[in-house]
């Protein structure tokens, strides 16, 4: 379905069973059943003046600035879970990719990789929760491509986004922009999705209230730049949680950070859950946060500024930049004590987004 290409052509009048249908060969095969399926389930949901070209690609014109491109690939397991699903956060994803460079979002492509078998009531709730979050954020996905494979050989649905976006004049935020003396800023509680997706895993016996936070965060990101034009660093902290995150920024930079335990905002559930599954809160997956590193004298407006948004109201300065020629995050405990928070050894969470 390369750029949902297959034709709908007159005589394409048969409907599919949305409801008892399953996904089989044929809707991969580019044949009659593949239109239909493009017709009625992804035309239908991601309608767009793009997409009903029906190209092999999408032309559109692009504002001035600078291009953003990003792309995702998601396998998460279960693909339904309190507070969002596969459909959504594919798109929550790849959005704050791009926006994590102070990007506006424009457009996402859609890959959809199907298993011969999958209800198709369930690809039709999928999709248009995709279109629900791309609308949701201003954007619209404009082109896209679907495979069948047999039985066995994938796992219900993997779905890849790419998204684009342009970075306005003036705005330069970059993992390589940290420095000493700068704060370390994050939107709000850690660990919430890692948790609620756990909770939901075969074999595990506990229970919590906890929901993904899966969020387009474009509207936060584009209220902290009118706020503070010179953030330095945003990134979301997804696979890997805060502490690979922040390693990862401060090789780029060539610094050392220094987090407080006592700032961390963690729910209790989530601290509770991660005791019981011994994992550290700071490894474990968001898919609706960020982190922020900006000049010192910046940090309290800007923190002002975060929590007056609904996506930042637990949002919190947790550390600070120093100079450290080894490039380590250590953290101050609650007890006083020091210690080196090092990078994600091995895959604590598989098959988390």
């Amino acid at each position: 379905m390369s750029a949902y290409k297959a034709a709908v052509k007159p005589g394409y009048t048969r409907k599919l069973d949305m409801k008892h249908g399953h996904v089989d060969m044929t809707h991969g095969s580019g044949g009659r059943v593949m239109a239909q399926l493009i017709e009625q389930l992804f035309l239908a949901s991601f309608d767009n003046e793009f997409l009903r070209q029906m190209n092999d690609q999408a032309c559109f014109n692009v504002p001035g600035g600078r291009m953003v491109m990003a792309t995702d690939s998601h396998v998460i397991t279960p693909l339904f879970f309190p507070g969002g699903d596969i459909g959504c956060l594919s798109v929550h994803g790849t959005i704050n990719d791009v926006v994590m460079s102070g990007a506006k979002p424009l457009h996402l492509a859609a890959s959809f990789i199907l298993e011969e078998g999958f209800p198709l009531a369930d690809l039709k709730r999928i999709v248009e929760s995709m279109a629900q979050a791309a609308q949701a954020a201003g954007v619209s996905i404009i082109t896209g491509d679907t495979k069948v494979v047999e039985k066995g050989k994938g796992d219900g649905v993997f779905i890849t986004t790419t998204g684009i976006g342009v970075v306005p004049e003036g705005i330069n935020i970059s993992g390589e922009r940290a420095r000493p003396g700068d704060k370390i800023l994050v939107s709000g509680t850690l660990g919430d999705h890692g948790i609620t997706i756990m909770s939901l895993r075969e074999n595990l016996s506990f229970h919590t209230s906890i929901s993904s936070d899966t969020a387009s965060l474009h509207d936060l990101v584009a209220m902290m730049i009118a706020t503070v034009p010179d953030i330095h660093v945003l990134r979301d902290p997804t696979r890997g949680g805060m502490a690979t995150t922040l390693n990862e920024i401060a090789h780029q930079s060539a610094v050392g950070m220094m987090l407080y335990e006592s700032k961390l905002p963690i729910h209790e559930q989530v601290s509770a859950a991660c005791e019981f599954l011994g994992f550290d809160p700071l490894y474990v997956a968001n898919e609706g946060k960020l982190v922020a590193i900006c000049a010192s004298e910046d940090a309290n407006r800007l923190l002002s500024a975060m929590r007056t948004h609904a996506l930042g109201t637990n949002a919190a300065i947790i550390g600070e930049v120093v100079e450290d020629a080894h490039y380590f995050v250590q953290m101050i405990t609650c007890f006083g004590g020091k210690r080196v928070v090092d990078w994600l050894s091995g895959e604590q969470l598989p098959r988390i987004c």
